[in-house]
């Protein structure tokens, strides 16, 4: 790792003055091949680096950032870095984590593809046209496509602080997805699937990917409009890994010092149904969050979010722990030339209900499939969102639905839970099984 070139930074910043410093370095290579009906349309190949610098004056901050890493530039750099904080306006909670709280032994948490054998460029782009080539294969009425991509990544983080701290860490991913989509009678449908992996043998298979996707899209044919009901509401695994998401950011240290959280000040009581488990683990091997240490420097942890409905944690970094009182559960991240607050394998814990069970459950309700735009309201938990999916009829998915919207408010929702499926997958750094919600307002015409 070039942690060589972090020490000199943080060297020169203390030499023009800082009393503190560190610095976070990731230098990343990535290629992407994306093909439409067969034919190539992009190949990008690209390397870059990223150097984020914090400075501290006392209790006074500054923070730069850049991605020309030359000599020259890094000393202007740190140079007006370093003068920034001199004239910047004190903070008591500016600075550092403590030098004895950093990590002492970095975990290889199996985050790199080491295997070797890399495919030519030409054969990661027929990757990409076999995952299409499914899907257009798969049913006559997918009969058109938005494209398929294959990306690959390869990073290497290093953070060091002025204190003589100097770590880092490689990673890989890989992935394809494609979007087909589907025709009848003068009506179109698209819909897509995807899979990602740090290691390129777990990602799935082209051609399923390409049928999953191709499923998907022609379920959605015949779609209608309904008039607006309350009624169960049940989402996907996909769509409830959003629900999981909102939550996340209520429980973060900076939405909460702002007062800007539907979760303020209730940490230790019930905020969800008694089957709802909500766990960050970033130390899971070969997770696609996972990181032996975040962006301060401090070792990263499986913390539990919420524990049987309960809101056991907030998801803290050093500054907004000490805003709050609090220490910091190791969530920081290297944003821009910032900090900001991160998760990793951030998931709600699989229940013991089958998918087609929860829907069985149902006399008359909704299953979503697709949500779209960004109506969540983090002060209030207001949610209302525009959504596709299949309306449920004793029990069946009966028909497709498009055009309505989803709303409710989401302490209600996550109290109103009354089923958690057993079907959760790690299939992103944010996951949840197939959720029923009670009652929600699903609005139509």
């Amino acid at each position: 790792m070039n942690t060589d070139l972090l020490v000199d930074v943080l060297k020169r910043a203390v030499a023009r003055g800082a009393t503190a410093a560190d610095g976070f370095l990731a230098e990343d290579s990535h290629f992407t091949a994306s093909v439409r009906l067969g034919e190539l349309e992009t190949v990008t190949h690209a390397r870059d680096q990223r150097l984020s610098l914090r400075v501290f004056a006392g209790r006074a901050s500054a923070a730069a950032s850049t991605s020309d890493v030359s000599r020259a530039s890094i000393e202007r750099l740190v140079d007006e870095a370093t003068m920034l904080a001199k004239i910047t306006a004190e903070d008591p909670c500016a600075g550092l984590p403590d030098p004895g709280e950093l990590i002492a032994c970095v975990p290889d948490l199996d985050l790199e593809d080491a295997s070797g054998g890399e495919p030519t460029p030409e054969e990661k782009i027929e990757i990409a046209r076999r995952c299409e080539a499914a899907a257009l294969e798969s049913d006559p009425r997918v009969t058109n496509s938005e494209g398929a991509e294959y990306f690959d990544r390869r990073t290497r983080y290093a953070y060091a602080t002025s204190h003589g701290f100097a770590e880092g860490y490689r990673t890989t991913s890989f992935g394809i997805s494609v979007s087909p989509v589907a025709t009848r009678n003068g009506e179109m449908q698209r819909d897509y699937w995807y899979s990602t992996a740090r290691k390129r043998s777990g990602v799935e298979d082209p051609a399923a990917v390409g049928r999953t996707a191709a499923h998907r899209a022609v379920r959605r044919l015949g779609a209608r409009k309904i008039k607006t009901v309350e009624v169960p509401v049940i989402f996907d695994a996909e769509t409830a890994a959003s629900l999981v998401r909102s939550v996340a950011s209520a429980a973060s240290g900076p939405s909460l010092y702002r007062r800007a959280s539907f979760l303020l000040d209730r940490l230790g009581t019930t905020i969800a149904a008694p089957g709802v488990t909500i766990v960050d683990d970033a130390l899971i091997r070969g997770g696609l969050g996972s990181r032996p240490f975040d962006g301060e420097g401090l070792a990263a942890r499986r913390t539990v979010l919420v524990r049987d409905g309960v809101l056991e944690s907030y998801l803290l970094d050093t500054y907004s722990a000490r805003k709050l009182g609090m220490k910091s559960t190791h969530h920081a991240a290297r944003d821009g030339s910032g900090v900001a607050v991160s998760t990793s394998n951030l998931m709600l814990l699989a229940g013991t209900a089958k998918p087609a069970d929860l829907i069985a459950s149902v006399k008359s309700g909704f299953y979503v499939t697709e949500l779209i735009g960004f109506g969540v309201n983090g002060v209030t938990g207001d949610y209302s969102r525009g959504a596709v999916g299949l309306w449920i009829e004793n029990g069946q998915l009966a028909y497709p639905v498009e055009e309505v919207t989803v709303a409710g408010n989401l302490s209600e929702m996550f109290a109103a839970i009354e089923g958690v499926g057993d079907d959760l997958v790690l299939r992103d750094r944010t996951a949840s099984p197939t959720l029923k919600i009670g009652r929600m307002v699903v609005a139509g015409n």
